[in-house]
């Protein structure tokens, strides 16, 4: 009779034993649930907010176009748009929203215009490697990824037989840059020649216009060979508190006398697209959006493009970064 009881004992505390496992196991494979489902309803929220500030963006882009002239617009960055705004969530959390001017910036995709190479785009990507210590070909190897022909521009140049030799192996685009960070493929492009680069430069479609009231010291001076950064500083002096009402008013500035007609071609001080940083801040979770929105004249704001994978906001406004 007592062996018995000891083997039922034995049984009791076996089952308790495994109960206790499974219980155990069902209770980590809840608690993970739980866990992943407040996840998901985070970034759920996160991409929400981040939508409605690129919504908020677009309503004050509208409104500052109707302030002015909408058929020959002035913007700068003594705007309202160029505020930096910030909003407290629930949880903490924080809302952070930024536009951004790339008609400030130089825009890549200009070195080729209606299929035929832009010259004196080639000109200025040419100063502005030169003001940045780059000493790279990487305006001609640029030209030849962005046309449809297969000829290299000078001895310079890089067309499908030089990226065939890579490892691994590929082709030139021929067509436009759809993000800057695609300089990263241009022959023996090196990472510091990047990063130097990447706050002066964009990528619009090539009809896009340099915004002389947001383009920083650095890029003005691209316009010409005697146009330094130092002296660039002056055309930013001269935008006052309402900015170049017109491309007639900035090509007036002292510092450009004698420079040529063409230090003043493909230039406006209006801009038609726009960067808007969502830094969304909720929980353990953190997204940033980036969205490319195009102005058109009547006043409409649409969504070009969309991008989650940006590491941050912006650090600082376009005309301190060469500082």
């Amino acid at each position: 009779m007592k062996r018995q009881n000891g083997v039922a004992l034995i049984t009791v505390l076996l089952v308790v034993a495994v109960v206790t496992v499974v219980c155990a196991g069902l209770i980590a494979r809840q608690q993970l649930s739980i866990r992943s489902s407040a996840n998901q309803l985070h970034v759920t929220q996160a991409w929400h907010y981040a939508l409605g500030g690129e919504t908020l963006a677009k309503a004050m882009l509208e409104r500052d176009l109707r302030r002015g002239d909408p058929r020959q617009p002035v913007d700068h960055l003594l705007e309202p748009w160029a505020r930096p705004l910030t909003f407290p969530l629930d949880e903490g959390g924080e809302l952070r929203v930024r536009i951004v001017d790339p008609n400030g910036r130089f825009n890549l995709n200009s070195l080729v215009r209606q299929g035929r190479p832009n010259e004196l785009a080639v000109l200025r990507l040419r100063r502005l490697l030169l003001r940045l210590g780059i000493d790279k070909p990487y305006a001609e190897r640029l030209l030849d990824w962005l046309d449809s022909d297969s000829e290299l521009q000078g001895g310079n140049g890089a067309e499908d037989g030089q990226y065939l030799l890579a490892i691994p192996p590929y082709r030139t685009a021929n067509r436009e840059i759809t993000d800057v960070s695609e300089l990263r493929l241009l022959l023996e492009m090196e990472e510091a020649d990047y990063r130097r680069l990447r706050p002066f430069v964009s990528a619009l479609p090539s009809e896009a216009l340099l915004n002389v009231n947001t383009a920083s010291a650095m890029v003005l001076s691209s316009l010409s060979d005697g146009l330094t950064p130092d002296a660039a500083l002056a055309l930013i002096a001269g935008r006052g508190d309402e900015g170049y009402l017109s491309p007639a008013a900035f090509a007036a500035q002292p510092a450009l006398a004698g420079l040529g007609e063409q230090v003043v071609q493909g230039l406006a001080v209006g801009s038609q697209y726009f960067e808007v940083f969502s830094e969304v801040s909720l929980g353990e979770r953190r997204v940033v959006l980036r969205s490319l929105l195009q102005r058109s004249n009547d006043g409409q704001v649409s969504v070009l493009a969309r991008d989650l994978g940006q590491g941050g906001m912006p650090p600082r406004p376009i005309e301190e970064e060469q500082e």
